[in-house]
């Protein structure tokens, strides 16, 4: 509705409200109106969205400002996040590097004596993410897949651009909730094609059950997990891949660690499932040798 016709529609109904009413409520809707145009209020959807992309450009420059001031690898991981992020992710990260608060996909530079991890996997692997890099500081130099990984058709299409260039030791990986609706036998499939590609790096791949999710009508069924599940773990045995059993490790809490008919998990949550995958690591890295020489993570990586 235009402005026009909001005050014409404002006027007819004015006729009909007692002289003392009306010149009540024209006090109050003019206070309220100057109140909002002093607060920067929007007062319709164009301003709103106006309004919108005046802090989005703000946001950005000060972002901006800031990439201005890194080192050439750490700029480069920076056009790596700004080209994989999205539209959700990419203006909470900038948010969060504006404030000067750390996130999953901080610029990692890596320490050349120590092996280098790989996560890869959805937002409750991104919510997972710095624990599990704080739990094993100093043991693993550990990095995340630029990006909420998704589906494996996802994975499949931006696989190459997760992996890098780089050397990866292990490389730990989960496909799963974004999956609950694809058909198992096309499931399976990309989670093949997949395997063969991350088995070309020479890194040792560990594989991350999925997390419950509770039955919400139209949105959820927890046994869509439990069969994916189900089925992914014939496929790691027969490649002879070790599970990281997250959904076993975490199902005697989801009373206390999930949120209400959501997949995602609190603080807490997150927390327990960073130190458990963080415990499952380290059975692993002492089979990794220490690499001298490595490179700095970068955007070849």
């Amino acid at each position: 509705m235009s402005r026009k016709q909001h005050n014409d529609r404002l006027l007819i109904a004015m006729q009909t409200i007692p002289t003392r009413l009306l010149a009540f409520s024209l006090i109050v809707i003019c206070a309220t109106t100057s109140r909002a145009q002093e607060q920067g209020e929007p007062t319709n959807a164009a301003e709103a969205a106006a309004k919108k992309a005046r802090a989005a450009a703000v946001l950005d420059a000060g972002y901006q400002a800031w990439v201005r001031t890194l080192p050439p690898a750490h700029q480069a991981w920076e056009r790596v996040l700004q080209a994989e992020l999205g539209g959700f992710y990419l203006p909470l990260h900038k948010r969060d590097k504006v404030g000067g608060k750390a996130n999953a996909w901080d610029f990692v530079k890596d320490d050349p004596a120590l092996p280098r991890v790989l996560l890869i996997g959805d937002s409750v692997s991104r919510a997972y993410t710095q624990t599990v890099r704080n739990q094993l500081a100093g043991k693993a130099n550990v990095h995340r897949a630029p990006a909420n990984c998704g589906p494996t058709a996802t994975g499949l299409k931006k696989i190459d651009v997760w992996l890098g260039n780089g050397k990866w030791d292990i490389i730990h990986f989960n496909f799963g909730i974004h999956d609950r609706n694809t058909p198992l036998a096309d499931y399976t499939s990309r989670l093949e094609q997949l395997i063969s590609r991350m088995k070309k790096t020479g890194a040792t791949l560990i594989w991350a059950s999925t997390t419950p999710v509770p039955d919400v009508p139209r949105k959820y069924t927890s046994a869509s997990i439990i069969e994916r599940n189900a089925a992914a773990a014939e496929v790691m045995a027969k490649h002879g891949i070790a599970v990281d059993d997250l959904f076993g490790a975490i199902s005697p809490q989801l009373a206390e660690l999930q949120r209400p008919d959501d997949c995602h998990f609190s603080e807490p949550g997150n927390i327990f499932l960073g130190k458990a995958v963080a415990r499952f690591l380290r059975t692993r890295l002492g089979d990794v040798p220490p690499k001298p020489g490595q490179n700095d993570h970068s955007v070849s990586r």
